[in-house]
């Protein structure tokens, strides 16, 4: 899709984990407690987690869907077990009960809050619509996370967010996790829009690409500056950092936009990137 076809969005979704909440902010407790391992503790539960969500979702039978689903709460509980075996770590009841509050809380990226305001405040552009639940001055706003309402609510209020999103959407709904396309849909029924209509971004390239498959507009914000994915599906735009967001955005608004605007360079630097061949 180019940028002379992309329209001005109805709404604005964003993915949680890795997205706003920095799933690495755990480090520092995890290095307390395992002098040396904190890193390596962290990525490697990280990975275990995503690998669950999608490896429940997979494994579903035909005609039963959700029959191996459970909790995104549970699920990271459980590849915090796995990743401390793997590493050879010694996990007792306290080491969990810490890491596991930790994540519950996750810090907000910087820029996440003050750009999550500024979309809250911008006026849409002439002939811009809103979604369903916005002002009649801007896109809509939301969260559409593998995580399951309760985590959403302690991380949400714990960031300083409330208030910010029309709606926090969880696929504990649907008990069906991304990138199933049962999951995303969640998007389109909150706001009463196409695909397209929307702007989903994320900062997991897995993600970005299932959003994309499913027909979303796409921003890749890729904050581990990481190579992209090779699926044969590219984000409509890409950046390292909510002002490149903004950016991208702004460029969809702007009268007379074009396939060629915006820097084509590569998906993982740091400038905002439109991709007229998405």
């Amino acid at each position: 899709m180019s940028a002379t076809t992309t329209p001005f969005p109805k709404a604005v979704i964003f993915d949680a984990y890795g997205t706003l909440f920095d799933v690495h902010s755990v480090i520092a407790a995890a290095e307390q407690m395992f002098p040396g391992h904190g890193d390596a503790l962290s990525q490697l539960w990280r990975q275990k987690q995503i690998e669950y969500t999608q490896l429940r979702t997979l494994a579903d039978p035909a005609g039963a869907p959700g029959a191996h689903y459970r909790p995104f709460w549970d699920i990271t509980l459980d590849a915090l077990r796995f990743a401390a075996r793997k590493l050879n770590l010694t996990l007792g009841r306290a080491a969990e009960k810490r890491l596991m509050d930790e994540y519950a809380c996750l810090s907000a990226f910087p820029d996440a809050v003050p750009a999550l305001r500024q979309l809250r405040d911008a006026p849409a552009p002439a002939g811009g619509k809103t979604g369903s639940g916005a002002s009649s001055t801007r896109p809509g706003l939301a969260i559409l996370s593998n995580g399951n309402p309760q985590m959403l609510d302690i991380a949400v209020k714990s960031a300083g967010m409330t208030r910010l999103f029309d709606h926090v959407l969880s696929v504990d709904t649907v008990r069906a996790y991304k990138p199933s396309p049962v999951a995303y849909t969640l998007g389109t029924q909150a706001f009463n829009a196409e695909p397209r209509e929307i702007v989903f971004v994320s900062s997991n390239g897995w993600d970005v690409a299932g959003a994309g498959w499913f027909g979303f507009t796409t921003f890749w914000l890729n904050r581990q500056n990481a190579p992209a994915e090779e699926l044969g599906v590219t984000p409509h735009g890409a950046g390292g950092g909510m002002n490149d967001l903004l950016a991208f955005l702004k460029s969809l608004a702007s009268p007379g936009r074009n396939s060629g605007a915006g820097s084509t360079g590569n998906p993982g630097g740091s400038r905002a990137r439109h991709s007229p061949g998405a």
